[in-house]
């Protein structure tokens, strides 16, 4: 775990992990992507669970894909205004480019219902120790897990052991994650209420 310069912003912060991440041999980034999955594959909250919403990586970010094989209901966001809308996607299905850049699958595949959803595998530019992530800064996943129905919804927050930080600034939106997975392993957050 990293301690972070307290007096350094979001932004700052977001600039630096991503820095990190890119600078990431292409060996390195497979190792510890696998090394992730592995430890995902292993937790009963992935054996047990029947729908996942998951991402597509880009930019570096920790690669999932290898999970997508499992025999699971899928979930993969398309951004849509201000919002994330979660539609159903399988290995051979089509995907597309969205607004930032990233894989979606296409305006009309299959929607996925909240009430449906086991567990989230949450893309994160960093974490804290507490579950709260640093994201890109677009706000699409606090306001989703500020919602209601979401707050009940185990989200684990994948990162690389570095981008691990003993504390992130926080803001008044910004909600812990129930976990977060590195390299080094599943990690449960105990929430306090």
């Amino acid at each position: 775990m990293n301690t972070a310069e307290p007096s350094l912003t979001k932004t700052e912060l977001r600039k630096s992990l991503l820095n990190t991440r890119k600078s990431l041999s292409a060996q390195e980034w497979r190792q510890k992507s696998d090394r992730i999955c592995n430890h995902l594959q292993k937790s009963p909250l992935f054996t047990q669970a029947k729908t996942i919403l998951a991402y597509f990586c880009c930019r570096q970010e920790p690669d999932l894909s290898p999970l997508f094989v499992t025999p699971r209901k899928w979930g993969f966001p398309r951004c849509v205004g201000k919002e994330l809308s979660w539609h159903i996607w399988q290995p051979g299905d089509a995907l597309h480019t969205g607004a930032y850049g990233i894989l979606e699958p296409l305006p009309d595949a299959p929607k996925i219902d909240h009430s449906e959803v086991d567990l989230m595998l949450v893309p994160s530019v960093g974490c804290d120790v507490r579950g709260y992530r640093l994201g890109y800064g677009g706000g699409y996943y606090d306001r989703m897990l500020s919602l209601a129905e979401w707050e009940s919804k185990i989200a684990i927050g994948i990162i690389f052991e570095f981008a691990l930080l003993a504390q992130l600034p926080v803001d008044s939106w910004d909600k812990p994650l129930h976990g977060i997975c590195t390299e080094n392993g599943l990690e449960i957050i105990q929430q306090k209420s």
